[in-house]
C-alpha cells in the first residue's frame, strides 16, 4: 500500500458537493481516504478572471499503481463535467495527484511529486495541515518549510 495526496478543486457548480462526490469516488476506485484536510477558498490562480476555488488535500491508501490513479481521477473528473478546454480554465473539478510517497515519475503526462507544490498557497496550506513534516522528495525540504518559503501571495481562507 502506499500513501498518496491529492488536491481536490472546484470553481464551477455547487463546490462543496463536487468535492464531496470527488471524495466518495476516490474512496470507491483508489483507496481509503486516510485523513483530509480542512477546505479552503482561493482566488483562482493561473488566470483571475474566473470565480474563486475550493481547494481540499486528501490522503489516500492505494494499491495501484499511478497511471492507473491518473487514468481513474481523469474519468471521475470527466463524470463531474470537467471539460479541458484551456489552462488554468474554470472546472467543475479538478484533481491532481500531487505527491506519492518518495516516488519520483517525470513523464509529459504525468509529474510525481507535482511541479506546482512549491509554488502554490493552496497546495501547500492544506497540505501543510495534515502532513506539515511529509518531506518533499525532490527538494528534500517538509511541506512547513516549502510553505515558509513559498512567495505566492494569493489568499487562501480555511471554511
Amino acid at each position: 500500500m502506499a500513501n498518496v495526496f491529492l488536491l481536490l478543486g472546484s470553481n464551477l457548480g455547487d463546490k462543496i458537493s463536487q468535492l464531496t462526490e470527488a471524495r466518495q469516488q476516490i474512496s470507491r476506485l483508489v483507496g481509503p481516504i486516510v485523513t483530509a484536510s480542512s477546505v479552503y477558498k482561493t482566488a483562482a490562480w493561473g488566470k483571475e478572471n474566473q470565480g474563486d476555488f475550493l481547494n481540499q488535500v486528501i490522503e489516500v491508501s492505494t494499491e495501484k499503481e499511478p497511471y492507473d490513479v491518473l487514468r481513474i481521477i481523469q474519468d471521475v473528473e470527466s463524470k463531474a463535467g470537467r471539460k479541458r478546454i484551456e489552462k488554468w480554465g474554470a472546472r467543475t473539478l479538478d484533481v491532481d495527484i500531487l505527491l506519492w510517497e518518495d516516488k519520483v515519475v517525470a513523464n509529459h503526462d504525468l509529474q510525481i511529486p507535482h511541479s506546482g507544490i512549491p509554488a502554490r498557497r493552496f497546495t501547500l496550506i492544506p497540505l501543510a495541515e495534515i502532513a506539515p513534516l511529509l518531506v518533499h522528495p525532490t527538494l528534500h525540504k517538509t511541506i512547513k518549510q516549502l510553505l515558509d518559503d513559498c512567495f505566492d501571495n494569493l489568499t487562501v481562507e480555511k471554511l
